[in-house]
């Protein structure tokens, strides 16, 4: 799937998807409850309210840059909270390839924040060690959500995140640590958006009058457009995601931009009462 903005052209590269199976990340998701929102099917939920998601990365391209935004889950990897995504035999670096991106052509990762499932495959593992998946990238982590995992990995599950999939590159020299709001050329810019973690980014491209916003994980699933107080299971600050979520739908809603997400495919966000919704 790709889609172009401007001189701007993004890819998605998917890993992983599921239907249903989602109740542990968006427990307010129920069946019920997505059957009321019918503009969700059947682009992003089925006709029984199972919602539709994705693990997957946007691979960006502007007319200087080949960008890998998040990296998914990754093969090989243990310790993981899902047993699903524990020591992963994924194809996923020959989709890459075969969609025209070999790994050693990509210049630079940029993950949007630090969880499990947007960092997987910055590193493989060879002959025993973990080495940057992208070996001529360098790999731009947002500064704030850099030092939170550097000092917050004490429980298992997230120091065996940290310790295969970021710390490697940082030890390789390939880090590059950014505020915030970096710009990266004259087409990306990073926004703000803490809530789903503390240092969270979504990513504006802008080209030739041309707009998109890569999200990230500020919403897992556009049912959370609808419902802006459904907090995943997964964010660090629930009430200040939802924050989040109203002030990044407001400032882009009922616009040309095109919307895409960590989790779910493109579309426009439009207002619809004191919320939102989803076009497809």
């Amino acid at each position: 799937m790709h889609w172009t903005v401007g001189k701007v052209k993004i890819t998605k590269v998917v890993e992983l998807e599921t239907v249903g199976s989602t109740r542990f990340i968006l427990p307010l998701a129920t069946n019920e409850e997505i059957r009321k929102l019918p503009w969700l099917i059947p682009d992003f939920a089925t006709e029984e309210g199972r919602l539709k998601m994705s693990i997957h990365s946007l691979v960006v391209e502007t007319p200087s840059r080949r960008i890998v935004v998040d990296t998914g889950l990754g093969n090989d990897k243990e310790g993981r909270s899902v047993p699903t995504w524990n020591n992963r035999k994924g194809p996923f670096l020959e989709t890459m390839t075969e969609a025209g991106f070999p790994p050693d052509s990509i210049d630079t990762v940029l993950c949007t924040h630090l969880h499990v499932d947007h960092v997987g495959w910055n590193t493989k593992l060879v002959g025993g060690k973990w080495v940057p998946t992208f070996a001529n990238a360098r790999y731009v982590f947002g500064k704030t959500e850099y030092e939170h995992w550097r000092d917050h990995s004490e429980e298992p599950d997230r120091a065996a995140v940290f310790n295969d999939s970021v710390k490697p590159i940082v030890d390789a020299g390939k880090a590059e640590l950014v505020g915030s709001d970096a710009r990266l050329g004259d087409e990306i810019a990073l926004i703000p958006t803490p809530g789903h973690s503390p240092g969270h980014v979504s990513i504006h491209i802008q080209s030739d009058g041309e707009e998109a916003l890569l999200t990230g994980d500020v919403a897992h699933h556009p049912c959370q457009m609808a419902h802006l107080d459904w907090s995943s299971t997964a964010d660090s600050d629930p009430v200040q995601s939802a924050v989040t979520r109203r002030e990044l739908f407001s400032r882009f809603a009922d616009t040309a931009t095109r919307v895409i997400g960590g989790h779910f495919s493109a579309g426009h966000i439009r207002r619809d009462g004191d919320a939102f919704k989803f076009a497809a």
